[in-house]
């Protein structure tokens, strides 16, 4: 992508480690998946995003999350969703980097070249699944380890910038002191936040954040899994500095789509009532912005109006 693409990964990363120098706050992530969740989401202010890596293989493959993305299926997503607004950093799943150390290394390098600002990798196998399902399968310590350090070998060489984000899924399987262990272990090799995936309890959260710091430590927020249900409030009082919505668009469409599909099912008839005409759903993406681009070039299709 050569130096375009450096200089807005570098303006992306840059804002999110200021974002995390400041300790008294806490940087709130809604979870999206395509261009017009993230629109809306930029639309409201959010300091930064995330690109929930089972929104993208849902939206991008209807498929469920169990590994079945690849990193041209999430690299292609991530640049565009991180090139909508490059002031306002993305942290984006790389799962597991999608192979050994040689692809794991490619991975952070086409991350950071798509403007990416942050990643997260784990240590379950290459065939992973959602960490909110059970009966996950782990790789061993020391192939997670070898990961980590081909991602921050990788950041060194490439130009940019990268904030690495160590996730461990060995809570449920391993217990606590093996997954702190591996924590500890992928900061000494340099990630940069720590990610400890199926917290269960606030005790077991406030533990974490203690224990790892002052590493920032992130908290994924998944309603219905096995976690607690914390707010970004709860969260920051607890110790974390990041916490991920990975269900904040996802939750909704799939309601409110599901009834508009029986509406219509039923009656043969869209439900016409609130927003969302042509007009709102392109004000959202940029409609205002679009036109005076064209007109300020001296293009004449939009010059009437539209």
């Amino acid at each position: 992508m050569g130096s375009t693409g450096d200089n807005l990964n570098q303006s992306a990363v840059a804002n999110l480690r200021a974002l995390l120098a400041d300790k008294s706050k806490i940087v709130v992530c809604p979870g999206v998946y395509d261009g017009f969740t993230a629109r809306i989401a930029l639309s409201e202010g959010f300091d930064c995003l995330y690109m929930t890596g089972a929104g993208t293989t849902i939206s991008r493959l209807g498929m469920p999350d169990l590994g079945i993305a690849t990193l041209n299926d999430m690299r292609d997503n991530a640049a565009m969703i991180a090139g909508l607004d490059p002031s306002v950093p993305l942290i984006a799943d790389a799962d597991t980097g999608y192979g050994g150390p040689l692809m794991v290394g490619r991975t952070v390098s086409q991350y950071m070249r798509a403007g990416v600002a942050a990643l997260h990798l784990e240590d379950q196998v290459v065939n992973k699944r959602c960490g909110h399902l059970r009966n996950k399968e782990l790789v061993p310590e020391e192939e997670y380890l070898s990961r980590i350090r081909a991602a921050v070998n990788a950041r060194a060489e490439t130009p940019g910038d990268i904030v690495i984000i160590a996730r461990t899924d060995a809570l449920e399987s391993l217990g606590y002191d093996v997954a702190i262990s591996r924590l500890k272990r992928a900061i000494e090799l340099g990630a940069d936040v720590a990610f400890l995936e199926g917290i269960t309890s606030r005790e077991e959260a406030k533990k974490i954040c203690e224990d790892l710091a002052p590493t920032p430590v992130l908290f994924n927020a998944v309603p219905g899994g096995v976690s607690p249900d914390l707010s970004a409030q709860e969260a920051k009082e607890l110790g974390f500095q990041i916490i991920i919505f990975p269900a904040f668009a996802l939750k909704p469409v799939y309601e409110s789509v599901s009834q508009a599909a029986k509406i219509l099912k039923e009656k043969g008839a869209q439900d016409a009532s609130g927003n969302g005409s042509p007009r709102d759903l392109f004000n959202i993406c940029g409609l205002k912005k679009a036109v005076e681009f064209d007109i300020a070039a001296g293009g004449r299709l939009y010059a009437k109006g539209i």
